[in-house]
């Protein structure tokens, strides 16, 4: 008896390990992803990022384990494409507009060609994505796109025509530059965390972004007041390493592929709403004052950015890129999708 108990034993042993080695039935834990973002936590890129993965563990009934890195403490925002590329973070969440030659077909997006709100503009975006295919992507597995609310000012002073902006040193980033030269202010480059102290100092008398900052940043406690101008949207995307998409299961591939659209409208409607409560908040508790341009001030403050486009498109198709069918397109999906 006791011959066949340990030759009973040897068969059970061997058949666990023979099941453990089997592609697909490992007794291994969950499949555990690292996440990375540069943005501060409560930012909205880092307030998707923690709505994906809630979702991914969720449909996948904890089979997926998503650890994120907000803040920059695992890839920053210049580096992320390459360190995702190189596998230093599977997942990795990028602003285009840190790299405009880089990703010059999904930065079209950013043109001041009157996106209208988030929602919008990532649906815009990941369409324009789909259609076009850029090679700028080849090496990672895109999981979804989304962008900002559009750029407003926000300021010290009232600013109401172009002879109130003329000359006034406002914070700006990235392709903003050259809209606000556009209009006779002065960009000054710099962090955003750097901002507070800059508006404080006077450096600064405002900057040019997406509203939310007003309350995410406190910047309604230093800009009184805001213009509305709805110039432009940034881009962003999030990508995952290419060899790390190739290990996972079917069945969790199917999940992420579901998710691509999903987020990125999930994205866009929570951006609009944040804004808003960002704007409520700003006017009820902080006493900022909205400043809406007339419709002849408006026509006036886009005419100057026609420029910008033109030249965007000169210099895309001197690089082999089909300028005037992405702006053809971006307009033509930003007008279906606003409901015109």
């Amino acid at each position: 008896m006791r011959r066949i108990a340990v030759i009973l034993s040897a068969i059970f042993l061997g058949t666990l390990l023979m099941v453990a080695l089997m592609p697909g039935l490992s007794l291994a834990g969950p499949i555990k992803l690292t996440y990375a973002n540069f943005p501060p936590a409560p930012t909205f890129p880092c307030v998707q990022m923690e709505r994906w993965k809630k979702e991914v563990e969720k449909r996948t009934n904890g089979k997926v384990l998503v650890q994120t890195f907000p803040g920059g403490t695992l890839l920053g925002a210049k580096n992320m494409m390459d360190g995702i590329i190189a596998g230093l973070a599977d997942i990795g969440c990028l602003c285009m507009a840190y790299q405009p030659g880089r990703f010059m077909i999904t930065n079209a997006t950013s043109l001041p060609l009157g996106i209208p709100n988030s929602l919008v503009g990532s649906l815009v975006l990941w369409d324009i994505y789909k259609k076009y295919q850029p090679k700028a992507f080849s090496k990672v597995k895109v999981l979804t796109m989304f962008t900002t609310a559009p750029s407003n000012i926000m300021s010290k002073i009232p600013i109401r025509t172009l002879e109130d902006i003329k000359g006034v040193n406002l914070r700006a980033s990235g392709g903003a530059a050259q809209i606000l030269k556009a209009w006779g202010a002065n960009a000054v480059g710099m962090p955003m965390s750097a901002t507070p102290e800059a508006l404080e100092k006077g450096v600064v008398k405002g900057l040019f972004s997406s509203l939310e900052v007003m309350k995410d940043f406190k910047y309604a406690e230093l800009c009184k007041y805001v213009t509305i101008t709805d110039a432009v949207v940034y881009p962003f995307a999030v990508v995952m390493n290419m060899s790390k998409w190739n290990s996972l299961p079917k069945d969790v591939q199917q999940v992420f592929e579901e998710l691509r659209t999903q987020q990125a409208a999930w994205t866009g409607v929570y951006m609009d709403k944040h804004v808003k409560r960002a704007m409520s908040w700003s006017k009820r508790k902080q006493g900022v004052k909205v400043i809406r341009l007339s419709k002849a001030e408006k026509a006036k403050w886009d005419k100057l950015l026609e420029p910008i486009v033109n030249k965007w498109i000169e210099s895309a198709e001197a690089k082999g890129v089909p300028g005037k069918a992405l702006v053809r397109d971006i307009k033509a999906f930003m007008n279906m999708y606003s409901g015109k």
